[in-house]
């Protein structure tokens, strides 16, 4: 990584906390580029990391050993169409962040051949928390596979898969599920109040619940049921509180939810690859 030149097509949310991350990390902002049309952008990354900025896509390509594809889903065909020329004189790794594109889809557009790996971050790589999980076709080397890993890794936690159609069931769990913690916090916040407590106590109280929880489960070398059973007294009022959410098929809900959410990954590759 010391030498690797790496571009960024998109200077949105995603791209700035991978350059920010990268940097963090000890990569040189000297070996980042980033393309976008949007100019007040870019410029803005030039100012806040000291990266440097390309004409265009085809020339982020051509000075780049690593493209990170940082473009919304729609719009990733429009942009392979213009960098298929370079990407295939030049042929440097492809990493795509677009939520839904499959691989197969890409190299299409690209011409074929090509080194691709697809990635699901969520949200959460914004604070460098994210997780995110990978997925290399047979083009991919070994290092360019430890290239990649080390890319996303700099906004958190990485996890290869064995296949690609699990990136749907990725989707489905860590990719929408922050928006599902979100919703328990806000409910946690909203039961809080009817209980008497104020708006402010009780979004601080169901934001520091949620975050220590989370850490100790990731601390922890025990499963999410040992843990819940460890803070679960017999007759007390955790197991109470339980009781009534197993009650109401709380986890055949997660589970219909997720479903539902596969599915609708799964939909929406096909319909944007079928371009």
């Amino acid at each position: 990584m010391q030498h690797t030149k790496i571009g960024f097509i998109g200077g949105g949310n995603m791209a700035a906390s991978l350059i920010g991350g990268l940097i963090a990390d000890g990569t040189s902002p000297s070996q980042i580029r980033v393309a976008d049309p949007d100019a007040k952008c870019t410029q803005a990354l030039k100012q806040q990391f000291g990266i440097q900025i390309a004409a265009d896509n085809s020339v982020l390509v051509e000075n780049s050993d690593v493209v990170v594809l940082a473009v919304k889903p729609q719009i990733l065909h429009k942009v392979c169409q213009q960098i298929s020329g370079q990407v295939q004189s030049k042929h440097p790794l492809l990493i795509s962040v677009a939520a839904g594109i499959r691989i197969g889809d890409i190299d299409r557009w690209l011409g074929d051949g090509n080194a691709i790996v697809r990635t699901m971050p969520n949200t959460p790589a914004l604070v460098q928390c994210g997780a995110t999980a990978l997925y290399g076709n047979n083009s991919v080397t070994d290092t360019q596979h430890e290239i990649a890993e080390r890319i996303m890794r700099a906004v958190g936690l990485t996890q290869w898969l064995e296949n690609e159609p699990m990136m749907d069931a990725v989707t489905a769990l860590s990719g929408s599920g922050p928006a599902y913690f979100f919703l328990i916090i806000e409910a946690l916040e909203q039961a809080g109040c009817k209980l008497g407590l104020s708006e402010e106590s009780s979004r601080v109280l169901a934001l520091q619940t949620a975050f220590g929880a989370a850490k100790m489960a990731l601390e922890s070398s025990e499963s999410s049921e040992e843990l819940r059973h460890r803070v679960t007294s017999p007759g007390g009022t955790t197991e109470r509180a339980i009781g009534i959410l197993e009650q109401g098929d709380l986890r055949g809900l997660f589970e219909r939810a997720l479903t539902g959410a596969r599915d609708r990954a799964q939909e929406m590759a096909e319909q944007l690859g079928g371009e």
